[in-house]
């Protein structure tokens, strides 16, 4: 039988999402401020409502956008956010829906994808359908791993109705691989082309979106995803200033041999990195009715997937394939590669409970930039890792979510699962 603390997460969960369902599903122009409202006089009882696609009468005009064409057949409906945690796409593992390949060229390994962007149908909640545009047919885009050094190159082509680029936020020499309606290629419009290449560095948590204009509505509609630069150990070893904020005369060679050990942990290729259990969370946020206000918040796309819903307390779920918490091992290292896509929001925030972690901004310094916190706040495209240890912690439940308490009841309220 599941615990008291397991019952009373899961009541929980169900009533703000059957809340949040109720409000948004019936009425599609409702604002977020009226969905606030609800959530203090509505009942907990559940609701039931059919599919409903929200915002599809808003008024919203297609035709700011120009470009009309071939609209693509993908859907969301294999998409899995907890599959999504783990993914990471090599160039010789990850997705199916991710053509990919890795091989050697001049001297240097080469990591291939095939992108596309497609117009499709996204679920936020149940019942609740989004209009998007994703890379791939999924939001957020899948998420890239190199290693530093390495050269990223995607093929990508556009089967959307509006034109698109992608813009990738690394050191990238070459102005044509920026991704920008004025440099290189500009947009692509519908059916065009074009192959970007771009060097992995620095090493870090990045992170790649649509650059075309009107930019809001672009990543607003799913245009975005994550892209993780491993830290080459070797290179570490000869250039560890770059790894840190010390000043060089302070770094020592037991430093060096430290910093060389904590590169082989975030770094896919060695063995190492088996011991941390690696997570990518996407903060993002859905406009539901386009009058420049989120209505749903998430983490990785699905309001409340990392809630609690119903268990016989074994680890068995069966609330549907997504609701549940995030399972852990507390004698694992726990890593959570962290980037906000919030639009219209000028900040996001990850906030845990009965825990404190260590911070690095970016994800391009070995060393923490911040130690000891429980909440961190993000601009949108901020990004950085966050290591939590939960060895010392009894089993059980432990919330964590947007500490703009309005976004947690919106959505964006998750649990981990310790055991």
């Amino acid at each position: 039988m599941p615990s008291l603390e397991y019952t009373s997460a899961a009541e929980i969960t169900a009533q703000l999402e059957d809340r949040l369902v109720e409000a948004v599903g019936e009425k599609p122009d409702v604002s977020r401020r009226s969905v606030l409202g609800g959530l203090g006089v509505a009942g907990s009882a559940a609701v039931g409502i059919g599919s409903t696609r929200a915002g599809a009468d808003s008024g919203h005009d297609e035709d700011e956008h120009g470009t009309f064409g071939a609209v693509g057949e993908y859907r969301d409906s294999n998409f899995d956010p907890h599959e999504f945690l783990t993914t990471f796409n090599t160039g010789e593992s990850g997705q199916d829906a991710v053509p990919q390949r890795i091989y050697e060229e001049n001297g240097r390994t080469v990591r291939e994808f095939e992108f596309t962007a497609v117009d499709t149908t996204i679920t936020i909640a149940p019942g609740i359908e989004f209009e998007a545009w994703a890379f791939n047919g999924q939001v957020p885009g899948p998420t890239i791993r190199a290693v530093e050094g390495d050269l990223i190159r995607v093929t990508f082509e556009n089967f959307g109705r509006h034109a698109h680029t992608i813009h990738p936020h690394l050191k990238n020499l070459d102005p044509e691989m920026d991704g920008i309606p004025q440099n290189g290629p500009g947009v692509l419009e519908t059916g065009e082309s074009y192959t970007y290449e771009w060097i992995a560095q620095p090493a870090g948590m990045h992170f790649y979106h649509c650059h075309s204009l009107p930019l809001k509505e672009h990543i607003h509609r799913g245009l975005y995803g994550a892209m993780i630069v491993d830290p080459d150990p070797e290179r570490v070893r000869e250039n560890p200033a770059d790894y840190v904020t010390d000043h060089p005369s302070q770094i020592t060679d037991a430093m060096v041999d430290d910093l060389v050990d904590e590169a082989k942990t975030r770094n896919h290729e060695y063995a190492e990195n088996d011991a941390v259990n690696e997570l990518v969370i996407v903060m993002n946020s859905f406009d539901t009715n386009f009058d420049g206000g989120n209505e749903v918040y998430a983490a990785n796309t699905r309001a409340f997937a990392y809630g609690v819903g119903e268990t016989d307390g074994n680890g068995n779920w069966t609330a549907g394939e997504t609701k549940r918490p995030i399972r852990i091992d507390k004698n694992e290292r726990q890593r959570v590669y962290l980037v906000n896509a919030t639009e219209f929001d000028l900040v996001n925030s990850f906030h845990t409970h009965s825990q404190f972690f260590d911070y690095y901004d970016h994800g391009t310094t070995l060393l923490p930039t911040r130690q000891t916190v429980d909440t961190v706040m993000q601009t949108q495209a901020q990004r950085g890792i966050i290591e939590l240890d939960y060895s010392d912690h009894e089993p059980g439940l432990y919330m964590f979510h947007a500490h703009q308490s309005e976004f947690a009841e919106l959505g964006w309220m998750s649990f981990f699962e310790v055991v």
